[in-house]
């Protein structure tokens, strides 16, 4: 299949091109980039006239909730959800069930991911057997199956030995360490940031301290022990500044940040709204200008989806009752486009934090436009608006707290290794 997308804007932040140029892509491949190579024969033109053309996006967190969890959303729909939001690359924590600690289990997960032909799926490994904090797994047979990296999800580590026991093993295979930095002592009946709101609610807080105590942690056996870390979210104005000085410092640490914490806080609890029961807290005003601010100067290095379907009867429970997580593929280009525009940021660098540097994190090829690079693209229309309601999002999962919002930013085509794997309006 020979394919020509004329007249759009390429925007590449990798290979730092913005321009107006024609594509040409050929056997999954990209061939070309503005002069049409001798002897080329289009089958599909796409006209992308007003539209940018940008690499398929990459999404740090994403629960497909395969295996285990099909009940709140099975791989296809989750699936169709990435390719509609433009997403072409995606982790998945090692959270199911049963957990990904064995490498049966990551290859079947990939075999499912690969047989839909669809967005790559990156397994993100258990650091130890059912993610119990007790007995590390074998990450370098992990990694043979197709783990990227290894994580405990949300699961604490009551072990500190454990921990370092783990981060020494994964600098020894040169593996990356990925941790959600949360006390569970201070955060084990929390359900909001611990202030004025959760007070004025009567609802259980999470203090920052919760997540500067375990960042603290991470980042001193970080140093004991050399191992590559990936901070999972960072929630607090104060965890900004810890790996702030912790890069100024030269340790080999990244971070990212939900794309629901840029634009929210825990004002937007409201009347008890549960699809703001998010894990981390969304937490004060302060905290989120902290959290944009750290995204515009390159401290936080990229946006996720936290993409977490759950299903309507656990979202429809009392606040404190509920199940944490919002639905987010479908979200995140028209979030990250709508935070640039607040923050005056350029497209280009918006586009960076959700393409290249998540795939640098990730240590893959992707997230970007290179000549001979796999065509994974992603055409969005810039000034399209739409509103966000159940029956426009294709994941299982509805719980957003964005339902109702207009966005501007749409997603038009999404190809996949050269293939039109979505095409808006179909």
């Amino acid at each position: 299949m020979k394919i020509h997308i004329k007249n759009g804007r390429i925007i590449d932040p990798a290979n730092r091109m913005d321009e107006k140029a024609d594509l040409y892509i050929a056997a999954g491949k990209i061939v070309a980039i503005g002069r049409m190579p001798a002897d080329f024969h289009s089958n599909q033109e796409i006209d992308a006239a007003g539209m940018i053309v940008c690499p398929g996006l990459v999404d740090l967190s994403a629960r497909l909730r395969e295996p285990g969890y099909e009940y709140r959303a099975t791989l296809e729909s989750e699936m169709e959800a990435a390719i509609a939001g433009g997403i072409t690359s995606l982790a998945c924590p090692p959270d199911t069930d049963p957990p990904l600690d064995e490498p049966g289990l990551v290859e079947m997960l990939k075999h499912r991911a690969k047989s839909l032909n669809q967005a790559h799926v990156f397994p993100i490994g258990a650091l130890t057997q059912g993610l119990q904090g007790e007995n590390l797994t074998e990450m370098a047979e992990l990694q043979d199956a197709g783990c990227v990296a290894f994580s405990h999800a949300e699961n604490p580590f009551a072990d500190s030995l454990v921990m370092m026991r783990a981060m020494q093993y994964a600098a020894t295979f040169d593996l990356s360490v990925w941790l959600r930095a949360q006390d569970a002592s201070l955060s084990r009946i929390g359900v909001a940031h611990e202030g004025e709101v959760a007070t004025r609610l009567g609802l259980p807080g999470i203090p920052t301290c919760a997540e500067t105590i375990a960042l603290s942690k991470i980042l001193l056996l970080a140093r004991e022990t050399g191992a590559r870390i990936h901070v999972c979210r960072v929630s607090s104005a104060e965890g900004v500044e810890m790996i702030r000085q912790a890069k100024a410092q030269g340790l080999p640490v990244t971070c990212d940040v939900s794309m629901n914490h840029i634009h929210l806080s825990e004002m937007d609890i409201g009347f008890f709204d549960s699809n703001c029961h998010l894990v981390p807290p969304l937490r004060s005003l302060r905290d989120r200008d902290a959290l944009k601010l750290g995204l515009k100067e390159g401290i936080i290095d990229a946006v996720c989806s936290d993409h977490t379907p759950v299903d309507d009867d656990a979202k429809l429970l009392p606040f404190a009752e509920s199940e944490a997580g919002a639905t987010g593929l479908e979200l995140l280009l028209p979030l990250v486009l709508k935070w640039a525009n607040e923050s005056g940021i350029p497209v280009a660098v918006a586009l960076s934090r959700i393409t290249s540097l998540p795939a640098r994190i990730l240590n893959v090829d992707c997230g970007h436009l290179s000549q001979g690079a796999s065509a994974d693209i992603c055409i969005f229309d810039p000034e399209c608006y739409w509103k966000i309601d159940a029956r426009s999002l294709r994941s299982q999962g509805k719980n957003t707290p964005f339902i109702g919002l207009e966005l501007k930013g749409k997603v038009k085509y999404t190809l996949v290794g050269g293939h039109v794997v979505y095409r808006a309006g179909t």
